[in-house]
């Protein structure tokens, strides 16, 4: 198992950057592969983007392929989601995941899981 804490979130105006990270705890770091989800608010919980365990590959969701990219640093057993150029709609609470498998955008399958952080764009 491992322990999964996001940070980095906040209040942004449209057009804006956020970076998010998720700090995980253990010494198996690079045996997980991470992804990060969020829920909005009445809406059910979606895959944002995941990388590969030693972060040759990430994969990101159209809904923000371009504005977003996915990243890690298995040194700091952290990884991090950068956002660009925000818009209202991803208003939500974001969630980092991990399991010691690549399970892709497969959300009822992984076993780890933060508290999230919450982000909010205004107009």
């Amino acid at each position: 198992q491992v322990q999964l804490v996001e940070s980095g979130g906040g209040l942004v105006q449209v057009g804006g950057s956020l970076r998010l990270s998720c700090a995980a705890s253990g010494r198996t770091f690079s045996s997980y592969a991470i992804a990060w989800f969020r829920q909005a608010p009445g809406k059910e919980r979606e895959f944002v983007a995941a990388v590969t365990r030693s972060g040759a590959n990430i994969f990101v969701s159209d809904s923000v392929k371009g504005r977003f990219t996915i990243s890690r640093d298995n040194a700091k057993n952290t990884v991090y989601l950068e956002m660009n150029s925000l818009k209202p709609e991803d208003t939500a609470v974001y969630y980092c995941a991990a399991r010691d498998k690549w399970v892709y955008d497969r959300e009822n399958e992984y076993d780890n899981w933060g508290q999230g952080t919450q982000v909010t764009v205004s107009l």
